[in-house]
């Protein structure tokens, strides 16, 4: 059982595993994306992503931090330079996990890829032409489309069940019926007879 065991030793001595983590971390940001364990990406991006979070406030002393855990003169410029000013606006969650489907030969263990969000080009294509595709699109013109699709659906279903063509239903429009003399108005007098009822009173 591992109760309250939230450090993966990933079967290293502490001294060894920091050393890989560092290595792993510089690689990581000099170029992008790394493919390793599950298990080895899992502990990485507990150690890098902190690394990032000081990277948005260039100081001597995040500086100082960073490269005490990287000891890389040039993963230290690539993380305050370039990497640095893609990820000032995200609040957390520089990294991404990829699983694979092989898993290593040898020992079976489970592959991935683990990655800087911001520097998959593929995936931020394709964002960025979904939401300018959901832009140009207004509401009430797709539904005059999909209303207008279902109809034109339900004619054609229509035209081929019977095997005819279907004429649209006619509209007759009917006005109320004009006042005449001949409309009984109380006891089974028609309106003249009461009027001059009226009159002659």
């Amino acid at each position: 059982m591992r109760h309250g065991r939230k450090i993966n030793q990933l079967g290293r001595t502490t001294a060894h595993r920091h050393a890989m983590l560092s290595n792993m971390a510089s690689s990581l940001i000099l170029h992008k994306r790394l493919t390793t364990t599950v298990a080895k990406a899992k502990a990485l991006r507990k150690y890098v992503e902190p690394m990032l979070t000081k990277s948005k406030e260039d100081t001597t002393h995040s500086r100082r931090m960073v490269f005490a855990a990287l000891q890389d003169k040039e993963s230290i410029k690539e993380l305050f330079g370039n990497i640095s000013s893609k990820i000032a606006t995200r609040p957390g969650g520089y990294t991404r996990i990829l699983k694979l489907s092989n898993t290593r030969l040898g020992d079976n263990a489970e592959m991935c890829v683990i990655e800087l969000v911001d520097f998959n080009e593929t995936l931020l294509e394709a964002k960025s032409a979904a939401a300018e595709k959901a832009t140009t699109t207004r509401r009430s013109r797709s539904r005059k489309k999909s209303s207008g699709a279902a109809t034109g659906d339900a004619a054609t279903s229509a035209v081929e069940v019977t095997g005819e063509s279907v004429a649209p239903a006619a509209t007759v429009e009917t006005s109320a019926p004009a006042d005449n003399a001949t409309e009984t108005v109380e006891g089974g007098e028609s309106r003249d007879e009461a009027k001059a009822d009226e009159a002659g009173a």
